[in-house]
Parts: C-alpha cells; sequence; structure tokens
C-alpha cells in the first residue's frame, strides 16, 4: 500500500528542490513581481467584484503563468497540466495541492488580453526601470540585431497567397469560411535564411544553404555591458533587419558605439547615427566583384568579437527557451515575443546577481 502522506511531507519536499536550486525559486527571490500589479490591473481594466459573478484570478499569478510559459515553451494546455504536476511550478505561482488552477481557455483570454491592451511593452519599460534601481544601467554601447521567430506554416493556393500580398484580411479572403479565416495568419511571411553549409569531403568550398522560414522576427538591442534587452521590435519575416533601426537606437545608453551587421549598413543609418552623435560600429560590405580589403576584413572581425554577444540571446530564447509562435497574427505575435524578451532579461538578472556587480 502506498505511504500515508505526512503533515511535513511537503515541506521537506520543497526543501529538497531548494537544495538542489530550483531555478523557479531563484527567479521569485530576484524579481519583484508585485511591482508589476499596478500596470496589470490599468491594461485589464477588471471590475471591483461589486456585480457579483465569479472572483478573477490574481493578476500577478495569470501573469507569473505566462512566465512560465515562455520559460519553458508551453503551450496552453500544457501549461494547465504542468502546473497540477509540479510542485516547483505551484511554488512559484504561490498556490497550494488543493487550490485552483486557471485552465488553458483562461489562460489564453488573459493573455490575449494584455495583447489588446498593448500592455506588454509597459510590462517591459516597468522591468526596465527595476534594473536601473539595481544598478543595471545601459552601459558601454549597444549591439542590434534580428532572429527569426517560426511559426506553424500555411497551405494557401497561389491565389490566396497573392490576395494576401496585396494586404488582405483573411475575412476578406475566406468570408464564407469563418472558421477556417479564424485559423489563417496573414501578418507572417516567408522568407529565405542563408546558412554555411560543412565542409565538403573533398575539400571544395560548399555553397550556402538557403532555408525557408515562415513566421517573425525578434528585433532587439542589447546593452554591450550587461547583455540585457533594452529595445525590441517585432515584424513579419520577410521585413529587412535596418526597417527597424531607428526603433532599436537606445539614447539612454551611457556610451554612443553602436555595433551591427553589414545588414544594418546603409548611408541613410550612417548619416543618422552621426547626426544624433553616435559612434558607428557597423560592419563594412565588400565592393561588389572584389575581394574584401585585409584591413576592412581585419575591421569587421574585431567588430564581431563583440557583436557576437547577442547570439547568446537568441540562442536561449530558441534554445532553452524554444520560442516559437503559436498563435494567429502580428499582434499576438508580437505580445508572445515581447514576453519571451521581458522573461529572457529576468533569466539574465538572476545571472547578472550572481556573477556581476552593477558599475
Amino acid at each position: 500500500m502506498p505511504k500515508q502522506p505526512g503533515f511535513f511531507d511537503l515541506e521537506d519536499r520543497y526543501a529538497e528542490l531548494s537544495k538542489a536550486g530550483d531555478p523557479l525559486e531563484k527567479l521569485g527571490n530576484v524579481v519583484n513581481f508585485e511591482a508589476f500589479r499596478y500596470r496589470l490591473n490599468k491594461a485589464l481594466k477588471r471590475s471591483d467584484g461589486s456585480q457579483g459573478g465569479r472572483p478573477a484570478y490574481d493578476v500577478l499569478l495569470m501573469f507569473k503563468i505566462l512566465v512560465l510559459q515562455s520559460l519553458y515553451n508551453l503551450p496552453d494546455e500544457r501549461t494547465e497540466f504542468t502546473i497540477r504536476d509540479r510542485l516547483s511550478f505551484m511554488r512559484f505561482l504561490g498556490i497550494g495541492v488543493g487550490d485552483p488552477v486557471p485552465d488553458a481557455t483562461t489562460i489564453w483570454l488573459f493573455r490575449d488580453h494584455l495583447t489588446q491592451a498593448n500592455a506588454v511593452e509597459k510590462l517591459f519599460a516597468r522591468f526596465e526601470l527595476l534594473l536601473q534601481e539595481k544598478g543595471y544601467l545601459a552601459r558601454s554601447g549597444q549591439i542590434l540585431d534580428a532572429s527569426l521567430i517560426a511559426a506553424p506554416r500555411q497551405h494557401n493556393t497561389r491565389a490566396e497567397k497573392e490576395a494576401i500580398k496585396s494586404g488582405q484580411s483573411a475575412d476578406d479572403i475566406w468570408p464564407d469560411e469563418p472558421a477556417k479565416a479564424a485559423q489563417k495568419d496573414v501578418d507572417a511571411r516567408w522568407t529565405v535564411k542563408f546558412s554555411a553549409a560543412k565542409a565538403r569531403g573533398d575539400g571544395s568550398t560548399p555553397l550556402d544553404l538557403a532555408i525557408p522560414v515562415f513566421g517573425y522576427k525578434n528585433h532587439i538591442g542589447i546593452d554591450q555591458r550587461y547583455g540585457l534587452i533594452r529595445r525590441w521590435d517585432v515584424s513579419s519575416a520577410a521585413e529587412h533587419d535596418s526597417q527597424k533601426f531607428v526603433s532599436l537606437l537606445d539614447r539612454g545608453n551611457t556610451a554612443r558605439d553602436v555595433w551591427a551587421d553589414t545588414a544594418y549598413r546603409s548611408k541613410a543609418n550612417e548619416t543618422l547615427l552621426a547626426e544624433g552623435g553616435f559612434v558607428s560600429r557597423i560592419h563594412r560590405k565588400k565592393a561588389r566583384g572584389k575581394a574584401m580589403s585585409v584591413s576592412t576584413a581585419k575591421a569587421n572581425n574585431a567588430k564581431s568579437r563583440i557583436r557576437a554577444r547577442v547570439e547568446h540571446v537568441f540562442a536561449v530564447q530558441k534554445g532553452t527557451m524554444g520560442l516559437f509562435i503559436r498563435s494567429i497574427g502580428l499582434a499576438r505575435a508580437r505580445t508572445r515575443i515581447g514576453l519571451a524578451n521581458l522573461t529572457y532579461n529576468m533569466k539574465r538578472l538572476i545571472y547578472l546577481n550572481a556573477r556581476v556587480a552593477p558599475t
């Protein structure tokens, strides 16, 4: 027969989790989630309960659930199950074994309400203030880059594709099929990602691999000192990286250096940097039809040693966090990507608190 639970068994199990280094316990200790309450309440505009009805779940509980989703790449149904299943999740959320757990629909609705209120940008800005209060100011210049975030591929006819490219809405394209229109993402786009292939056995130079990707882009700017995301934006996968150059520039950084790859180098951007008092560290392109000069190659290599730090952000988001767009439309994709950027900064803060003192 199974052993009957003891009075202190749950406390003992939590103590064992803490001893093993529960990452969610560290997150709860480092991040002051209470600081988000005001922004969440203001965005959601919930009633005071005077009209009756079932009380809503606490906004911080729901917000922390979205953080868990971003950390562990959980869809709504899996999130509900995992909260019930994992003690570490329950402790992080502050709920007991017998307490009610929000179902998948409630989680979806809460996230959708944040999308409708454009609240993620405000939540991100609130956490930026918390970082500054802890002494983690944007320092030593900034690094800009973008990464493709995949979404479920759409299967459309040629005529439907042309209608999407022309800017028609899903309701216009499928007026007699509302259920189908609701599942069609007309904001995401196809693009081609070029990746260097492995060297061939005969020693010949391989051609770059052209990999088609459907989805969105996460445009970010990090500070060079702490590697925290300070600016971000979202677009379809087909939009050129340089189109978000202006929105990513952080004029509050203590240094004026700006690192980026060749996609961001243009006369307009160089003029913008010069007029704003910035120092361009953007990679230079080689002249068409000519080999790159030795001096330009050396300069680019030196810039790459710093610029490559932004790749750590994307590696974490696509690796351990498994960032993937499951929603429909740019607005919802923006919420998911914005939450992923905010959650990354929370993870980064844990690392910085343990190893780097703010200066």
